[in-house]
């Protein structure tokens, strides 16, 4: 078999090699089926500058088809040395069986200019290949450290490579709002900056002195979410609610319980959250109004996660509301939060997306849980009836450090392996055949406190993010050594593709970050931690 046949990541469910090859030169037309004119152009502007192969419109050639006996992100993919036939059964499983195309030609033909002449040799032979789950996701955090436009579109063309499917895209948090809302100017003008950044982990109080800020205008985001769709990426926003606030608290005091201070500089929890008065309701579906009207795709996320309750304790506003709707006690003011915001958003045709901690008390009917807390959260979502999206922080979370190397970039977390990544299942175990139907997939996360640019993205995202979109692609058996053996030749075409991915030889001199140090952890020490957050789960299911 051809080796650029078995060389594929994440690989294909069927590769059978056959006989010569097919040559692609700039006389090879493309004949597109009707319904697929998008993925033509795409696969014209993604060959033509390496290749000079511009594939104008004509027979033969390279044939697109829409199949149906295929599922939607299904495709088939037959090379001979007469022509190349893709077909899929939508629009998305023909773009997949492209991006297999563009890793069967050799890696140079993955840059944005011509370096080598052709033509360009495609072994022939047959591939197809379907999809395990249908969340293949990635959260990327523009709100600790903010990523112009143009880096956001390059991840997005990252996660398509590797067949990856959804971008959910952390907007706000307490160090920084990333969105403008209509009605509240104060959020990009305060709330985008902060006077200063955290070098390293909590644990050592540095600071750089430096402000730092940013956010997308309206045409921004309606450039991701286009660039996006074109590329069969949705992306699902999340604007955390009720806290991680302390950015929208700083640009509006009265949202708050009192607090009257910048952007919150330091990393970890902020305990500024909203008052949830009227005024904080009427924000609330202000910014859930806004977008919805952005972002297209039914979920939208309300976070939800880590809201300490201790100001509610005191606030004149949240103890009115704990007293007119007959609350128990400042634990259950979020549950109620929570199925106002559902109900809005359900007005809109939209469903609730948001971590773990919703399921406490009760997560709204619909909701779509994102398990993060380990791995027992996915489990009880699914047997509390809810969609859920396998994303446990000691196997996904992409910002803990790759190996016990000192020399490792601000190394925090628990140790996070290529391997451990690779061994990754979205399905917990235990869960009857109807529960797991309910794991949409996995997502693997990339929060960004110590992520300060691009280029350090790459160096914590890849090549993990290639072992991880294997295990959210391919079938549940899977070796990683067989893996480790392709891998190789992916990192060749991460090269072409300008990556700085992390060597599989360790961190280089020039990747640490000896002003930024890190707060390694133990396995062991999160495992405890976990117990402990998640007891709030088992109270809630008792």
């Amino acid at each position: 078999m051809s080796e650029r046949l078995t060389n594929l990541v994440p690989r294909p469910g069927l590769a059978a090699s056959g006989e010569g090859a097919f040559e692609l030169g700039p006389a090879t037309p493309l004949d597109a089926a009707a319904g697929l004119a998008g993925v033509a152009t795409w696969l014209r502007g993604a060959l033509g500058p390496a290749t000079s192969c511009h594939l104008s419109p004509g027979p033969g050639g390279i044939r697109l088809r829409l199949d149906p006996q295929l599922s939607a992100e299904e495709y088939e993919l037959v090379i001979g040395p007469a022509g190349l036939d893709i077909r899929g059964g939508a629009e998305a499983g023909v773009f997949y069986g492209a991006q297999t195309l563009r890793q069967l030609l050799p890696p140079v033909t993955l840059r944005r200019a011509r370096l080598a002449g052709g033509p360009w040799a495609v072994p022939a032979g047959r591939i197809r290949d379907a999809p395990r789950f249908r969340w293949r996701g990635v959260l990327l955090d523009v709100a600790r450290h903010f990523m112009p436009v143009s880096d956001v579109l390059r991840l997005i063309d990252l996660l398509a490579f590797h067949k990856l499917n959804v971008l959910h895209l952390h907007l706000t948090d307490d160090q920084g709002w990333r969105i403008e809302v209509p009605g509240w100017p104060r959020l990009t003008s305060v709330g985008a900056w902060r006077p200063a950044t955290m070098l390293g982990a909590r644990q050592h109080e540095r600071y750089d002195q430096r402000p730092h800020g940013g956010y997308y205008s309206d045409d921004d985001l309606r450039e991701i979410v286009a660039y996006a769709a074109e590329r069969h990426v949705t992306v699902v926003p999340e604007v955390d609610m009720p806290g991680h606030m302390q950015a929208a608290v700083a640009a509006y005091p009265e949202l708050g319980n009192g607090y009257a201070g910048p952007v919150r500089a330091g990393w970890g929890v902020s305990p500024h959250v909203l008052n949830l008065g009227p005024q904080a309701l009427d924000f609330c579906r202000a910014v859930l109004d806004h977008l919805c009207d952005l972002f297209p795709g039914e979920l939208i996320g309300i976070g939800g996660d880590e809201c300490p309750p201790g100001e509610w304790c005191d606030s004149p506003v949240a103890q009115a509301r704990i007293r007119a709707e007959g609350l128990a006690g400042q634990e259950r003011l979020q549950p109620w939060f929570t199925a106002r915001m559902a109900e809005h958003l359900a007005g809109r045709g939209r469903r609730v997306f948001g971590w773990d901690e919703i399921l406490v008390g009760g997560a709204p009917p619909g909701a779509v849980i994102a398990a993060w807390r380990g791995a027992g959260p996915a489990a009880r979502a699914a047997r509390a009836a809810h969609e859920v999206v396998s994303c446990p922080d000691t196997s996904v979370y992409l910002d803990y450090r790759q190996s016990d190397d000192p020399a490792e970039p601000t190394p925090v977390g628990t140790l996070l392996t290529l391997a451990e990544v690779y061994a990754f299942d979205p399905v917990p175990p235990g869960l009857t055949t109807d529960e797991a139907d309910l794991v949409l997939g996995g997502q693997a996360n990339l929060w960004t406190e110590h992520m300060e640019s691009a280029r350090r993205v790459d160096y914590q995202a890849f090549p993990r993010l290639c072992a991880f979109a294997e295990t959210v692609w391919g079938p549940a058996g899977r070796d990683f050594a067989e893996f480790s053996t392709r891998l190789p030749a992916h990192l060749e075409r991460l090269d072409a593709l300008g990556v700085n991915y992390r060597p599989p030889t360790g961190p280089r001199p020039w990747d640490g970050r000896p002003d930024a140090p890190g707060h390694p952890r133990t396995t062991d020490d999160r495992l405890a931690e976990l117990r402990e957050m998640t007891a709030d789960l088992g109270r809630a299911s008792a």
